[in-house]
């Protein structure tokens, strides 16, 4: 997700929810040296298919991995023994060096959902990323793959969560994976049970998750600001995932496959710049992007009173927010909300709050779509910060709602107070729950234990981000135009929650408009749903979000128009 907090220097936004700390007032691209990207020496640890360990099938949920003595030793399921796509695997025999993270694990489950089962290989592992001049260690990027057996031409789709700083749980075992936790209403302290995922994409494509250094299991070997200068940085990090993938498609021999990226938050930002960078320099084409509840231009990011676009991009999911407090959320009923932001209401907000009959109208129709005090309203001018709305919107129940969604909430802590300090309700209180049942699969379902934390969101990496020495705000526009202009049948869905106030949809709406058509205009679609920015955490949210990405994925494999 993404943050609210500025430093005062210069960069970090600091927020809740995938903690995306992001700058406003720098960017452009983090200088990160690159020379070992490219480097593609004949390490012993890439070698030869080799020792995954193998377990049992999985009828429903998931089930045990059966504990092995051979697990690190026993064979691995080759394509060519298997006749089929296989996950790529490190050799157990491999010199370990400066490797610390377990030898590749490969296990055979079986989800039964109604009216159909799948069978499919999961593998947890990683894959050295190397200096090109020494061939010297400097990170172990940690994945998890689903992948069905019997077609290595199969697409394949690599997915990650934003931050920076947040591993791919959120994806993985939230909205897409093969198994899910629910987390509506969970309770920080139960023990977190997964449950077969009836809206997993693993039906028409195979998934790869992916832990960028310093999330996850993920690790820098490479010590110091050294390592953090390689990895932690806007170019520094599309850099390594980009590595990441071409050697993940050549260990597994799935160069055939069609090949597609899913992004969360900040991860939304990064998917249009690594599809760029997997082009020109890994030699790997993308078919399609899905970017879940991006910022794709960092300049319209935050609330900064004197800029009258902060409230027009954010009254719209205030309405919606409103709208489904009182269970009446469509998104046709939007519209009206959304033609008064980018209309009157931005007039009016150009007339500054020294205009009394401006400041008077817009605090009407504002307290109107707000459900708010009007009383409040006019204090405020007509210009709704997000925190009073996460405060003013439940206060009658003495409750405070997420930034990330203003319905979910949790007790105020000092409900008489003025001012409050709280946890977050979506960052914070799903933080325990995610990464208990995260690293109880790796070990119990996985077969795959590390002996170190998990780090679900590790604020080490927001805190030193490198958003790159310009004076501009960091943008992705400029990689989405390219990706669509160079590629015909490129497909791009964009999915927002409608009562997200972190990354409110119509600040990509708007942006999204100015767009040429690049051929036909339904290569690029925006889905607002219901909830907020994990609003893949409702049932209904999470099914309409798998049919349009599988509409999507279907579009992307037929011919372009004039071709």
């Amino acid at each position: 997700m993404i943050s609210l907090q500025f430093d005062s220097a210069r960069r970090i936004l600091f927020g809740r929810a995938l903690e995306l700390a992001l700058v406003v007032a720098t960017v452009g691209a983090a200088g990160a040296p690159s020379a070992w990207a490219q480097q593609r020496p004949p390490r012993a640890e890439q070698a030869a298919p080799a020792g995954a360990a193998k377990a049992g099938t999985n009828p429903t949920a998931p089930t045990p991995a059966a504990p092995s003595p051979a697990a690190a030793s026993s064979p691995a399921v080759s394509p060519a023994a298997a006749g089929a796509a296989a996950a790529p695997s490190n050799s157990a025999e491999r010199p370990r060096g400066q490797r610390q993270l377990p030898a590749d694990s490969t296990t055979d489950q079986t989800i039964v959902l109604a009216g159909r089962t799948l069978r499919f290989q999961a593998t947890a592992g990683s894959i050295p990323l190397n200096k090109a001049d020494d061939g010297s260690l400097l990170a172990e990027v940690a994945y998890v793959a689903y992948v069905m057996p019997g077609d290595a031409r199969r697409p394949v789709t690599f997915v990650f969560n934003g931050g920076p700083g947040a591993a791919s749980a959120y994806l993985n075992i939230g909205a897409i994976g093969p198994w899910r936790l629910p987390l509506e209403r969970l309770p920080v302290s139960s023990p977190p049970t997964l449950q077969p995922n009836a809206e997993t994409w693993l039906d028409f494509t195979d998934l790869v998750f992916i832990d960028p250094p310093g999330t996850g299991y993920s690790r820098i070997a490479a010590g110091g600001e050294e390592g953090e200068r390689r990895f932690w940085s806007v170019d520094g990090d599309v850099e390594s995932l980009a590595v990441f993938i071409r050697k993940w498609i050549e260990q597994a021999g799935r160069q055939q496959s069609v090949k597609y990226i899913v992004g969360e938050s900040y991860g939304g930002f990064r998917a249009p710049k690594l599809a760029r960078r997997l082009v020109q320099g890994q030699g790997v084409g993308v078919r399609g992007l899905v970017m879940i509840s991006p910022v794709i231009d960092f300049g319209t990011f935050g609330q900064r009173r004197h800029v009258p676009m902060t409230w027009v991009a954010h009254l719209p999911s205030m309405a919606a927010a409103a709208l489904d407090a009182k269970g009446q959320f469509n998104r046709e009923a939007l519209r009206e909300v959304e033609r008064y932001a980018a209309g009157d209401y931005l007039l009016d907000l150009l007339k500054g709050e020294r205009d009394a009959a401006a400041v008077a109208r817009i605090s009407a129709r504002v307290a109107a779509f707000t459900g708010l005090d009007p009383a409040l309203v006019q204090r405020l001018a007509g210009r709704i910060d997000t925190g009073t709305f996460q405060r003013e919107l439940h206060r009658d129940k003495g409750r405070i709602g997420s930034a990330y969604d203003p319905n979910v909430t949790a007790l105020d802590p000092y409900p008489t107070s003025r001012e409050s300090s709280y946890s977050d309700p979506v960052l914070d209180d799903t933080r325990a729950p995610i990464t208990t049942a995260m690293t109880d699969l790796y070990q119990h379902v996985l077969n795959w234990r590390v002996d170190r934390p998990y780090e679900l969101l590790n604020r080490e990496v927001s805190s030193h981000w490198t958003w790159g020495r310009g004076r501009t705000s960091p943008e992705a526009v400029e990689d989405l135009r390219n990706d669509l202009a160079n590629d015909a049948q490129v497909r791009v869905l964009v999915a927002h929650g409608a009562n997200d106030l972190v990354a409110p949809y119509f600040a990509n709406q708007l942006l999204l408009d100015q767009l040429p058509e690049y051929g036909s205009p339904d290569r690029v679609k925006l889905s607002v749903y219901a909830g907020g920015h994990m609003f893949y955490d409702r049932d209904a949210s999470r099914k309409a979000l798998r049919d349009d990405a599988a509409a999507m994925f279907r579009d992307a494999l037929k011919p372009a128009q004039g071709e």
